[in-house]
Formats: C-alpha cells, structure tokens, sequence
C-alpha cells in the first residue's frame, strides 16, 4: 500500500536538471532510432526539438512549436507528446490546447509525403487524421489530469487550513465566554464576600476601644479594600473578551435566598414567595439580583435596611430589592461598576428586563423580571 508514495518520493528527489536531460536523451534515441532514410534538414530539425524539451518548463508553447518541423520530416514520437504533455499540464486555456492538440495530429498526418519516402503508401485519409488526432489528445488529457489533480490537492491544503483556523476561532469563542461568565461570578460570589468583611472590619475599627483592635480591625479593611480593588481589575480584563455565556455549575437557587438574606450584614427582610415550578436558570438571575444589590446596599448605604420582595405575575417571576436612605456616611470602597451591568446582561439573556435607579425617599431600588421558564 505504501509503494506508491515511496515511489513518489524517491521520484521527487530528482533534481529537475537531471529528468529534464533524461527525457531529451529518450527524445534523441526516438529520433536515432526513427533516422531510416534521416535528411540533413530532418537531423538538424530533430536535434533542435530534442534539445529545446530542457527549456519545456519555462517555455511550454514554444517548445511545443520547435517540436512540429521535426515531426513534419521524421517519424518522432517522445519530443512532441512530451512538449504537448508539458504544455496541457501548465496552461488552462483549453482553445489552446485543442488547437495545438490538433496542430500536431495534420503535422504526424503529413509527415510520409514531407520525409522524401518514395515507398511510403500511407494516405492522406481522414481515418489516418484521426488517429492520430487520438495520439495528440491523450498527452493533453493526461497533462489535464495532473493539472487537476496539483489544483485539487491544493485546494485541499487550503480547506484544512481553513477548518484549522475555524477551530482556532471556536476555541477563543469558548474561551471568551468562559471568561465573562467567570468574571461575573468572580464578582457576584467574591465581591459579596470581601465586602462584608470590610464593612465589618470598619464598625470594628470605629468601635474599638484600644489601639491594637483597631489597627488590626484597620489591617483587616485595608486588605479587604485592596482585595476589592484587585478583584475590579481582574473582572475588567476577563471580561474584556468576553460575550454571553452560559451558566457554570453548581450554582445557588431560590432555596438559598433566605441564608443570603439573614447573612448579609443589614437588616433586611424576605418577602413573598415563587411557584416551585420557576426554572433554574431563572433562580440563578434572582439570586443574584439580590446578592448584588444586597452588596450594594452594604457598600453604598450604611446602616439603612432593605426589603427583598418575590413576585410572580403569570409566567413572570421577579424580585424587587429596596433600600431605604443611608442612616451613616458609607466608606470608601472600590467599585467595579459591573454588578448593575452583569445583572441588565443576565435579564437580557433572559428574555427578561432589569430596572435600577433612586427612590423618591432618598432609597434605592433594584428590579428584574424574567419569564418563570427559560431553560
């Protein structure tokens, strides 16, 4: 099964000076062995179409036009088949070929009444014509043929390259999704998180009685505001690439929303209550609606308290998060500004709408509906 290629190989190890003087000796020993009644005109007509095949690569057409006067004076077989061989398999216009193709058919016709051989009893007859006509074609099929089969194994090159760089493409696509989903949960899961923390470490810095607490409650936010900081540049470059993405397992649901609630450091209250039949991926947006708002809250609006309310109207589910006004100053803490954003893209994704904006009590709210079944 491998003969072949080997074959192949070892042929194209040749050096192409080396097959093109092979091809003109088999040229001139045709010619030698044709020279029964040779003229000086057909000798020096042979030796000029043996030689010219040397230059059959460079100079198809004109090669192939040195090889007829030889043909017209000696009956020579290996110059112009190869001549005409070399020129189908190099050019595509096929009115050529078929000219030339037929070019050397009248030249092989003629050639018995042109070579001085009084014994010849070869006719010019129509059948002798296309039999020869035959002789000229299959060089050009088969030059064709290779001409195809180069175009074709080129093409192929190409369409592999191509699905290469579509699976290239696919792969940063994949890549990109995962890396906005992975900042938005960095920031719904990391930035509630920390948060707390330096909210707590500040009422412990300001309640402290001695210095040592509350250097180490100040040691405590200032890590805790650097943690958040880093984590703001982190979620910009994820999602500097990134597009909607589907969701990553595990992930919370509705029946999380009360831990959310009673662990998230102001006080707030749970109400109303969602049918058992709301998707998961519907869960997943209301939970994180309130976690980031909830986060919101303690960063933004200290000491006010909030009131998480579930509601569902026909196949809609959604929460409303609202804050009253801040009752202290609120601290210094880094925002990303990309918690409002992922919530909007989370409702997008959805089907669903998502509203954010001050109340006319000096409060806040936040508000998303989505269809109850979206998976």
């Amino acid at each position: 099964m491998s003969a072949a290629p080997e074959r192949k190989r070892l042929w194209n190890r040749v050096p192409p000076p080396a097959r093109d003087a092979g091809l003109v000796a088999l040229a001139a020993l045709d010619a030698w062995l044709s020279l029964w009644n040779g003229t000086p005109l057909g000798l020096a007509l042979a030796a000029i179409a043996c030689g010219a095949l040397a230059l059959r690569r460079r100079f198809p057409l004109a090669v192939f036009l040195l090889t007829l006067p030889a043909t017209l004076f000696q009956d020579i077989l290996v110059a112009p088949v190869a001549a005409l061989y070399t020129l189908a398999e190099r050019s595509r216009d096929r009115r050529l070929l078929g000219v030339c193709a037929f070019l050397s058919a009248i030249a092989m016709a003629v050639q018995p009444p042109l070579n001085g051989d009084p014994s010849s009893s070869r006719a010019w007859t129509l059948i002798f014509l296309l039999y020869n006509l035959a002789t000229a074609t299959a060089p050009v099929l088969l030059g064709q043929l290779v001409q195809a089969r180069r175009d074709l194994a080129r093409r192929l090159v190409e369409i592999e390259e191509a699905r290469e760089h579509e699976r290239e493409l696919h792969a940063q696509a994949v890549l990109a999704r995962e890396r906005a989903q992975l900042a938005r949960e960095m920031h719904d899961v990391v930035s509630h998180q920390v948060s707390l923390i330096a909210i707590q470490a500040g009422g412990m810095q300001v309640a402290a009685k001695d210095a040592g607490s509350r250097e180490a409650a100040r040691t405590i936010r200032s890590l805790s505001v650097d943690t958040l900081d880093e984590l703001r540049t982190m979620v910009t470059l994820l999602r500097a690439s990134g597009g909607a993405a589907t969701e990553l397992t595990p992930q919370p649901t509705l029946a999380d929303l009360r831990k959310l609630v009673a662990s998230s450091g102001i006080e707030a209250e749970l109400t109303g209550d969602l049918p058992t039949s709301v998707g998961t991926p519907a869960q997943r947006a209301l939970y994180r609606t309130v976690q980031e708002a909830l986060t919101n809250v303690r960063k933004h609006a200290p000491g006010a308290t909030a009131t998480v309310e579930l509601w569902h109207d026909g196949d809609d589910v959604g929460v409303t998060v609202t804050n009253s006004p801040p009752s202290r100053p609120s601290l210094p803490l880094p925002g990303a500004h990309q918690g409002l954003l992922g919530l909007k893209e989370r409702a997008d994704i959805l089907h669903g709408t998502f509203e954010s904006g001050p109340t006319g009590e000096g409060g806040y709210r936040v508000r998303i509906c989505i269809p109850s079944r979206t998976d």
